[in-house]
């Protein structure tokens, strides 16, 4: 495949940069996929005014109109869904079938959005005064940063960039700088869907160098980002230094599959699976602990480290891989050093995980699954506490439910969280005492739809989800009160009589 040049795109613009990066293949670091622009705070500037300037007439457009806009850009994206697809597989390294499911998902966010344009987008209520309507109405709050993550790197960009530009905001949107050739991609489409100029701006590169300076920019009002508990953490007291600066973040999870007595073994296995290891185990929600009770546990450690031995891992390209590389060398050694505290805090291997050098996986960043068991919960342990975001999977037996839930949400994370069980009472009872903000029952930790929240409490986000809740983060809810008699009378009983 040809070598691509991605540029940033400002007012309507394809530019360049004093300096470029490149963007490797994970499975293969000598597959150069691109280049892309290294941003400066200049560049930032350029994008931010003319996010800006693009408001004033983006804003004044019906919902239905912006809607047209996004419609568009949805067939586009169907029309190209599977180029977008090898390029997420090649790009961030998960297989392809999770490729295809990212574009898929990405694609799913344009049409609901698209759909959302011809929805109701604010209420009609009843005054106290029978001579009054009341309305709340959505308003734009202007520029928005879009600050997204390599592992979703169509579908995450437009859970964010849609609902915000639907709402009459404009953005800024700063991608992974491990997956640009995605993103340039999208800013692609969205160029030939005829977005005018300003609406939509990419800009490339590092952090420091664009993300920092795009969250303190003066005219940008609020802030999306998904990515790391710590730059999370950053940005909300970036954005509390100014009365008017928004910022809702999603910040990684500590996630477990809670198996109960009563569970059918099978899709328990089959769950926790698909929970750890797709994406290598580097989502966001992926399960890092299975929490089950001790009358299933010896079973299901032994044919899951079974199964576990089994998964084919490999160049995601390759239909039949399940699991694909890391995304780079330094999340192998975050990997490492996760692994050898679960030893060092006492736990039992059951899978030895290995880097893998051999054969095929000579230039990427591959590893094998990891997991370990622990005779009972241990508190305050590292491995079982922080996010490692790798192939690297507890086992802890308990004894009951409520101990289970208990272990659940010892934890400064609260992301996302399955219960497997045939009892629907025990689900409720997880339900309303497990604190996450996605849950599921009889499936994986993983499965996010775009009509839905997606969002965590405590460490994981500050409760402002992504995908469907987003429009609450883009808009003011504002409240509007018309008068239709020949004077004045006001709720609490006030009037114009000297």
């Amino acid at each position: 495949m040809a070598t691509v040049i991605a540029k940033n795109y400002v007012h309507g613009e394809w530019r360049d940069a004093a300096q470029q990066f490149e963007s490797v293949n994970p499975a293969n670091r000598n597959d150069i996929i691109g280049t892309a622009p290294r941003s400066t705070a200049a560049d930032v500037d350029d994008a931010v005014s003319s996010a800006k300037h693009a408001y004033e007439s983006w804003r004044e457009l019906s919902w239905v109109k912006r809607a047209e806009y996004v419609d568009t850009f949805a067939q586009l994206l169907r029309r190209d869904i599977e180029e977008v697809s090898a390029l997420v597989t090649r790009e961030c390294g998960k297989a392809i079938n999770e490729g295809r499911a990212d574009a898929v998902e990405a694609l799913h966010m344009a049409q609901y959005v698209a759909g959302l344009g011809r929805m109701p987008n604010g209420f009609t209520i009843s005054s106290e005064v029978a001579s009054k309507d009341a309305f709340i109405l959505r308003k734009p709050k202007g520029v928005i940063a879009c600050i997204t993550p390599w592992n979703f790197p169509s579908a995450i960009p437009l859970w964010v960039i849609l609902p915000a530009i639907l709402a009459g905001n404009t953005v800024v949107f700063k991608p992974a700088e491990q997956t640009p050739i995605v993103a340039h991609k999208l800013q692609e489409l969205f160029h030939e869907a005829g977005f005018p100029a300003g609406v939509v701006n990419l800009l490339h590169g590092f952090g420091e160098e664009v993300g920092d300076p795009l969250v303190k920019h003066k005219d940008v009002a609020a802030i999306l980002f998904t990515g790391s508990r710590a730059v999370g953490k950053y940005i909300q007291q970036v954005a509390a230094g100014d009365a008017f600066k928004f910022a809702a973040t999603e910040m990684g999870g500590k996630n477990a599959t809670i198996v109960l007595a009563d569970a059918d073994l099978d899709l328990a296995i089959n769950a926790c699976l698909l929970g750890a290891f797709k994406t290598s185990g580097q989502r966001c929600v992926s399960t890092s602990r299975i929490i089950i009770d001790r009358a299933l546990e010896p079973e299901f450690s032994r044919r899951y480290a079974e199964k576990v031995a089994k998964i084919k891992i490999g160049d995601g390209m390759r239909e039949e891989t399940f699991m694909g590389p890391l995304i780079e060398p330094g999340s192998i050694e975050k990997w490492q050093f996760h692994n050898a505290k679960a030893v060092e805090e006492g736990a039992e291997v059951l899978v030895q995980g290995e880097v893998l050098t051999d054969g095929d996986y000579a230039n990427g960043n591959f590893v094998s699954p990891f997991v370990y068991r622990f005779d009972g919960y241990k508190k305050n342990t590292f491995c079982l506490r922080e996010e490692a975001f790798s192939p690297h999977v507890a086992i802890i037996p308990v004894s009951g439910m409520e101990e289970a839930v208990d272990v659940y949400n010892d934890t400064d994370y609260g992301l996302a969280m399955a219960v497997i069980t045939e009892d629907y009472r025990k689900w409720r009872w997880v339900r309303d005492h497990a604190e996450f903000g996605l849950g599921y029952v009889n499936l994986p930790s993983i499965g996010a739809e775009v009509h839905l929240p997606f969002g965590g409490v405590k460490a994981s986000g500050n409760g402002h989800p992504g995908a469907e809740g987003i429009l609450d983060s883009v808009t003011h809810r504002i409240a509007f009160t018309v008068n239709h008699a020949r004077e004045i009378v006001l709720a609490q009983g006030l009037s114009t009589t000297i």
